[in-house]
């Protein structure tokens, strides 16, 4: 028996890795195809029957994937997006709730309150599904976070919908979560509701708290990765025991510490905790479809022996399918239209182009699923419900997953520039650099050579930024911190060769080894990191990008451009003899430089020496400005 179940989890495992492998290239949804492998395993003689709890799915894999899913948003964003992200994840769950209820009890023999259950079991999209095809296909920011905090926040709403409308049907159920039948009335629902809410943030909260106090006093990056493990089911179990949402509980406790993670956790213990978590992840959620595959034949078979037929079950499905398909939008749109004119047009709705995505990324996933397999088993029609569900599943993973992206283009619905994203990331190293450099000036008694080695890894620092900007020259062309990057991997490689040597002659601890590869390792996936971004930088379209941050004095008085005094290029750099990356031109007068990631620095020195205070980048498609006098870009 335990071989076989070791058997069986190594399979499950090996399969989700090898499908999700061979879903890539192609494009293929790894969800889809793990449904499909697990159906045609299903029928396999010597493939063993693998029956999926509710419990297993509620409170094993639901909890990890929730706290995953809120590690990776940010609490700020939401808290800046909360009308749009309420609005979708409370009303339009609602909505779309009773909106699938009626048509459910129109074409099936079920009592409303099995109606409204069969609803809330799909109306909520999953926050995996949205936060991988958003960020997949690069969605502006402002969508992929009301997508994310969205699908985060609406599955307490369904739940405690599903719930309620168990009991209103007069179905005892003994899952762990789900209240038993009773007396349901408008008081107790609001009851219930305002529990699950207030209950939920507040278990959430005090477990933040807690492991915010033990992360103080550990060190080991392991220890604290570890801890961050039992941090979901410690938030999830105690809030589920009080009758509130450990939905809401998970998600508050992991946007929460996410928030925190800088001050509470060392760098070290980031990094573990980040890597460890992208494979749990990986694993648990790809391992949820695979699993429902493998129970696909028997569902069908159980469909089959009730009194309703199996076509008309799947017909129903995918009513049910269009239903949900088509109430989305018809909630989104107007409720856009009325926050554009309760508030800020820029803070409150979305345009039409960037609505009409958000109304085709509704895919439902594994609370969906879950939900389906928590209907008690007296329930009316139950495998036929269940089967609805999974119709809608992966129904809206195929359709919309796949149709999205094409969608999103065209309607012109595109993420942030790239380029844009590195003005304002070379202006926050900027900053933040500046700021290290000033503590370090104030120290006395610093060695000079050590402050000018310290100057100088913090100004490469910078300019490994700005070289990711501009047209970059021809693609055999290579910037001063490629050349490092490209030397630096050969001599790595070399350092590797001989360190393994060492090895093999067994001469040296094998501790003292694990530590000098650690930091090998450490620094070459430094540079491929930084490699793989300038490649995509790149290969982005050159857009001139928007307004960067809010100018400066000189920034507003300044000219915006001025013509060039010359049309060869830098100047001084030809004089010189030198070769530049990026040219600048001063908006006063005219003059030509190169940046300072340039060997010359000629426009930074023209300053030095006329004081005009702004540059403006001279590379085809940039618009912004640099003000030298107040560190500033706009």
């Amino acid at each position: 028996m335990r071989v076989t179940l070791a058997l069986t989890l190594v399979a499950i495992a090996v399969t989700v890795i090898v499908v999700a492998r061979l879903c890539a290239p192609v494009g293929l949804p790894s969800p889809i195809a793990l449904l499909l492998v697990g159906l045609v395993a299903s029928v396999l003689p010597f493939v063993p029957e693998v029956s999926l709890e509710p419990d297993v799915v509620l409170l094993g894999l639901l909890p990890p994937l929730l706290y995953a899913a809120a590690r990776g948003t940010s609490l700020v964003d939401i808290r800046a997006n909360r009308r749009a992200i309420l609005g979708l994840s409370v009303g339009l769950v609602l909505f779309t709730t009773f909106g699938v209820a009626l048509v459910a009890w129109w074409l099936l023999p079920i009592p409303f309150a099995v109606a409204v259950a069969l609803g809330a079991i799909v109306a909520p999209p999953d926050a995996v599904a949205a936060t991988a095809v958003a960020r997949g296909i690069g969605l502006p920011r402002r969508v992929t976070t009301i997508l994310e905090g969205e699908s985060l926040l609406n599955d307490a709403t369904a739940l405690v919908t599903l719930r309620t409308a168990i009991a209103a049907a007069g179905l005892a159920t003994s899952h762990h979560g789900f209240a038993s039948h009773g007396e349901v009335s408008v008081g107790s629902v609001a009851r219930d509701f305002g529990l699950a809410v207030v209950g939920g943030v507040g278990v959430g909260w005090v477990v933040f708290v807690l492991i915010g106090l033990l992360r103080k006093h550990l060190t080991e990056a392991s220890a604290d990765t570890a801890l961050s493990f039992t941090a979901p089911f410690l938030s999830y179990l105690p809030a589920e025991l009080l009758g509130a949402s450990g939905v809401l509980a998970v998600v508050t406790t992991g946007l929460l510490l996410a928030h925190k993670a800088p001050v509470l956790q060392s760098a070290a213990s980031r990094l573990s905790e980040r890597v460890n978590w992208a494979s749990l992840t990986f694993l648990l959620e790809n391992a949820v479809f695979l699993l429902i595959g493998l129970q696909l034949s028997r569902l069908v078979t159980d469909v089959e022996a009730s009194e309703i037929s199996l076509g008309r079950a799947v017909l129903v499905g995918l009513v049910v399918l269009v239903a949900v398909l088509l109430l989305r939008p018809l909630w989104l749109f107007p409720f856009s239209w009325l926050s554009g004119r309760m508030g800020s047009a820029e803070r409150a709705s979305l345009d039409v182009p960037s609505t009409t995505v958000t109304s085709w990324a509704g895919m439902r996933g594994v609370v969906t699923l879950a939900a389906a397999l928590t209907l008690p088993e007296s329930t009316d029609h139950r495998p036929t419900l269940v089967l609805i569900a999974l119709i809608v599943t992966v129904g809206t993973l195929a359709l919309q997953s796949s149709t999205l992206p094409m969608l999103a283009r065209a309607l012109d619905v595109r993420g942030p520039d790239p380029r844009e994203d590195a003005l304002q990331e070379a202006t926050v190293v900027r900053a933040t650099t500046g700021a290290g450099l000033r503590a370090l000036d104030a120290l006395p008694d610093v060695d000079p050579d050590v402050r000018r080695d310290l100057h100088g890894s913090a100004e490469l620092r910078v300019n490994r930024i700005w070289e990711r900007l501009g047209t970059l020259g021809p693609r055999d062309e290579e910037t001063p911190s490629e050349v490092r990057r490209r030397l630096r991997t050969v001599m790595l490689d070399a350092e590797r060769a001989e360190l393994l040597r060492i090895r093999d002659e067994d001469e040296v601890d094998h501790e003292v080894l694990s530590g000098v590869m650690n930091q090998l390792d450490a620094e070459e996936a430094a540079l491929t990191w930084t490699t793989a971004r300038t490649a995509r930088l790149r290969d982005a379209e050159l857009r001139a990008p928007d307004q960067v941050m809010t100018a400066c004095e000189h920034l507003e008085s300044e000219p915006d451009c001025a013509v060039p005094s010359t049309s060869e290029g830098c100047v001084d750099c030809l004089r010189e003899g030198l070769t530049w990356v990026h040219l600048r031109i001063c908006t006063r007068c005219g003059n030509v430089g190169c940046c300072d990631s340039s060997q010359g620095r000629h426009a930074s020195r023209h300053y030095e020496g006329s004081r005009h205070p702004v540059m403006r980048s001279l590379e085809p498609g940039e618009a912004w400005r640099w003000c030298f006098v107040d560190e500033a870009l706009g």
